[in-house]
């Protein structure tokens, strides 16, 4: 199990972000995040909030529904993964320059 200090509990989140508790709901239901119950509190991993922040984004600023948060996210791990091919690929290819 991660410490502790690498988690922020549910409710933090909410009042930082001033979002609904539902919200962070509805994305784990989703399956876009995961919760980790410690001391019969909900957190959050502290790695998570950028993509997290990105989701309330998608939500707030543009009106986007969950499923559409959850193609949008796909797409965005499977364009982090390309990069990050092309970038290997880059390397490999200066090897042989």
């Amino acid at each position: 199990m991660m410490e502790k200090k690498s988690f922020i509990p549910v409710e933090q989140l909410c009042e930082l972000y001033h979002i609904e508790f539902s919200f962070i709901h509805n994305l784990k239901d989703y399956g876009l995040i995961e919760m980790e119950v410690i001391d019969r509190s909900e957190f959050i991993r502290t790695d998570h909030l950028s993509r997290i922040e990105k989701m309330i984004r998608l939500h707030q600023d543009l009106g986007v529904n969950f499923e559409g948060i959850d193609i949008i996210d796909q797409l965005l791990e499977r364009l982090e993964e390309m990069q990050s091919e092309i970038t290997q690929i880059k390397n490999k290819l200066r090897f042989y320059e």
